[in-house]
């Protein structure tokens, strides 16, 4: 699919910070230039994530189109949403969170040693990307050597969400879909006959007085891990990297206080948010910010902007990694927040160290690439490295 015409052009690097700052300062709820509606103060993004008998989840035009299909848990709405959450969360529990430290630990020294190999490599493909991707595959039992697939799958259909979403996904997305989805029905049916000590089989056989989850829920489920559980972790360490290469002396404070990497990655969470904007549907004439809203009509609660609203951050565009209260919406809110960032925040942490680790610095080779600020992850990051002695 030819997207040169289609996909605008990203604005230079921190344009896009600015551009919120002005927002906020003069056109809170506003209409951006495909006709959305955007919020850009903390307290309205914040308003619309735990309004969602306001603002629906439901978004997504297909969905609409084909009523029949199995919801996703991101884009659906109580009581149908309650019902998924409640049997997901009893399987994707504190404790199988909890398990997964071991083999990250052990997947990150794997991926440092070969980034350490040379003093240039790419931090996307050689770090951020396989982390998740590989602790994720593992959880939902692929085999090792399916992973490559994996992550294909995973940049297809995620590169493609908008078109999803709100319009015709791409040949490409619809075929990973589809790979995708026959992979998984082919181990949820062995799973059914043996189980396994695996989350997907954990999902398969957990039981509530709400039932169990169906085939397509499950396919739901695994789509929600490979996109949503790759994609922020993929971003946070990314965005850990900029941070090092913006402030190259907090590199080695770090270093002499590791105990502070939990609040750096907080703060990497707020200053360099993973997504950008959510999406959600105003489901009854309302006003908000001063702006009256048609039911029916989409709005862009703008979680990058929130997170840099200077109503409820000190000096919210300089990085504090000490930053205490921070109330961020990295992960979203109320009954839509993200049900992964735990698995999230400790793979952050645990790649963070590892960098402290066996580097002695890490840089950007082009810190000015708009793609830095783009929506999700960007695919490649090269970086130069300071290899230890």
């Amino acid at each position: 699919m030819d997207t040169t015409e289609t996909t605008p052009a990203l604005p230079p690097i921190g344009e896009i910070y600015e551009e919120y700052a002005r927002l906020r300062a003069e056109h809170p709820v506003s209409r951006n230039e495909d006709g959305l509606w955007r919020a850009a103060r903390y307290e309205d993004v914040r308003y619309i994530l735990r309004a969602p008998g306001d603002f629906s989840s439901r978004v997504s035009q297909r969905a609409e189109e084909d009523p029949e299909a199995p919801p996703s848990m991101l884009f659906s709405d109580p009581p149908g949403h309650d019902r998924l959450r409640a049997l997901v969360s009893r399987a994707f529990t504190p404790r199988r969170i909890a398990e997964q430290q071991v083999q990250i630990e052990a997947r990150c020294e794997e991926l440092m040693r070969d980034l350490i190999g040379s003093e240039r490599a790419d931090l996307v493909g050689s770090l951020a990307a396989p982390l998740p991707v590989g602790v994720i595959a593992t959880m939902l039992g692929v085999e090792d050597g399916d992973f490559a697939e994996f992550k294909r799958w995973s940049d297809a259909i995620f590169s493609n969400i908008g078109e999803i979403l709100l319009g015709t996904p791409s040949e490409e997305a619809v075929a990973a879909n589809e790979e995708m989805s026959a992979y998984f029905q082919t181990r949820i049916d062995e799973l059914r006959r043996v189980p396994r000590s695996h989350l997907l089989s954990d999902l398969v056989h957990v039981e509530t007085e709400e039932g169990r989850l169906t085939d397509a829920e499950l396919l739901m489920f695994c789509r929600l891990l490979l996109i949503a559980g790759n994609e922020t972790t993929t971003s946070l360490i990314v965005g850990a990297t900029r941070v090092f290469h913006e402030i190259p002396e907090l590199f080695a404070q770090l270093q002499r206080e590791p105990d502070r990497i939990a609040a750096f990655v907080e703060e990497t969470l707020r200053f360099h948010s993973p997504f950008k904007a959510t999406l959600r549907r105003v489901t009854r004439d309302l006003e908000l910010g001063g702006q009256k809203i048609a039911a029916g009509e989409l709005v862009l609660p703008l979680i990058a902007s929130a997170n840099r609203d200077e109503r409820i951050f000190t000096r919210p565009d300089e990085f504090d990694p000490d930053r205490d209260p921070n109330p961020h919406l990295a992960f979203g809110l109320g009954i839509h927040v993200c049900l992964g960032a735990p698995l999230a925040r400790m793979e952050g942490r645990i790649a963070v160290a590892a960098l402290l680790r066996h580097l002695d610095g890490i840089r950007l080779v082009e810190p000015d690439s708009p793609e830095l600020d783009g929506f999700g992850a960007p695919l490649s990051v090269p970086v130069h490295l300071d290899r230890r002695g």
